[in-house]
């Protein structure tokens, strides 16, 4: 193999999900791509990693100070949605279905890993808190042992905060889901968590 080719195929499986088979035919691709189309593309990587900054409000990816949704006054600012990750908020954004504010932790408490409750930015949360807007924190953490640790952490830290409501999203059986293939706690989950629709 090129030595050319080799350390693209090296730079590329670094990347998260990506297998040497999958960096291989990538790097393939980018040599039948136009050269501008690949100078492009590598410019908008370059400048993203050199240029990104996040929020000083929320901790979300940003261009400025705040993000484009700390910014928007039409948000409503009595809610906080608190997630793991900034991929998160894309997912609950798509939904088109919540109108509030967000935090973004930056990871879970994980021991294993080395990440404890000061790695995260669970005191920028507490800071935003003490403004006196927020009236509600949604917790939408992953249902991991290391997202369960972080919102248990989460939730004694917030008891101080005796005029905000603590929620967090509801779990249990997936739409399109069968009963018969969930686990026991997801099934107790989804038990705990049931709407009433009578």
């Amino acid at each position: 193999m090129s030595k050319l080719l080799e350390d693209v195929v090296g730079e590329l499986s670094k990347l998260p999900g990506i297998g040497r088979r999958t960096a291989l035919r990538l790097a393939i691709h980018m040599l039948r791509m136009e050269r501008s189309d690949v100078s492009s593309m590598t410019s908008a990587i370059d400048a993203f990693r050199n240029n990104i900054r996040y929020c000083s409000r929320c901790n979300n990816l940003s261009d400025s100070e705040l993000c484009p949704i700390c910014s928007d006054a039409g948000r409503d600012r009595s809610v906080v949605c608190v997630v793991e990750q900034v991929g998160d908020v894309m997912s609950i954004e798509n939904t088109r279905q919540y109108k509030g504010l967000y935090h973004v932790l930056g990871g879970v408490i994980s021991p294993m890993q080395g990440i404890g409750p000061s790695d995260l930015k669970i005191d920028l949360l507490l800071e935003n808190i003490a403004r006196g807007e927020i009236k509600e924190v949604i917790l939408a953490i992953g249902t991991t042992v290391e997202g369960e640790t972080t919102q248990f952490y989460i939730t004694r830290r917030l008891e101080e905060c005796k005029d905000v409501k603590v929620s967090t999203i509801a779990r249990g059986i997936g739409f399109g889901d069968e009963i018969e293939y969930a686990d026991e706690l997801t099934i107790a989950h989804a038990i705990h968590n049931r709407t009433y629709v009578k």
